[in-house]
């Protein structure tokens, strides 16, 4: 499964091309429009989902792109990551994601995680190895660890397995507008396409908003 998902990743990605202008921006070209709708994490905000593996080089040399564009986003627009579950690695990084998550501190170290595992060559395969790493990071390694075995986190871990589902993701990164129109960097044209599709969903969301919401 791994490496299924990993060529379909390495495939979109190939798709590389110019970026589309605004007008040009359309369902079965940039992005797919889903058949059922996936409710959103806060009703009433504009959501946009990033599916990501800590292990993927293309979301790493996503993040340079991706996080000053999610840090100005207006009021009404929801940023939210979701980690792929697709098994193994895959999933062991992203109870590691939940856990940093539950605690509250995956924006202080979401970026260090990252690094760790494209330029330290660390695999963080373990939850001492991550505990140990994350430590030098100034995360309490006592409550990482029960953390990342607690109920809470597990509960994540099938929520997230669940999104994926809904959202029928086959690779990563993915990004997911208010839970109705999925994209990839292959088919946006890659990160600043990807961003640009973004934008002109969420504006295309909020100009369908009802005139008394507004």
């Amino acid at each position: 499964m791994r490496n299924l998902v990993l060529s379909a990743v390495f495939a979109g990605l190939s798709l590389f091309g110019a970026t589309a202008s605004a007008e040009d921006i359309q369902a079965g070209k940039q992005y797919v429009e889903l058949g059922s709708p996936v409710p959103v994490a806060q009703p009433g905000k504009i959501e946009v989902v990033e599916l990501f593996w800590y292990g993927c080089p293309h979301c790493y040399q996503f993040e340079p792109s991706i996080l000053p564009w999610a840090e100005k986003l207006p009021e009404d627009v929801n940023f939210v990551r979701v980690p792929a579950l697709f098994g193994g690695l895959w999933n062991v990084h992203g109870q590691m994601f939940l856990t940093l998550e539950a605690m509250g501190v995956e924006d202080k170290v979401h970026q260090a995680v990252f690094s760790a595992i494209h330029n330290e060559q660390k695999k963080l395969a373990t939850p001492e190895e991550m505990a140990e790493f994350l430590a030098g990071q100034g995360v309490d390694k006592d409550v990482f660890l029960k953390t990342f075995n607690s109920f809470a986190v597990k509960g994540q871990m099938e929520k997230a397995k669940k999104l994926a589902m809904s959202y029928q993701i086959t690779g990563v990164p993915v990004m997911v507008v208010n839970g109705k129109y999925r994209f990839d960097l292959g088919s946006a044209g890659g990160p600043e396409g990807a961003l640009k599709v973004a934008d002109h969903l969420i504006a295309k969301e909020r100009a369908s908003q009802p005139a008394a919401a507004q």
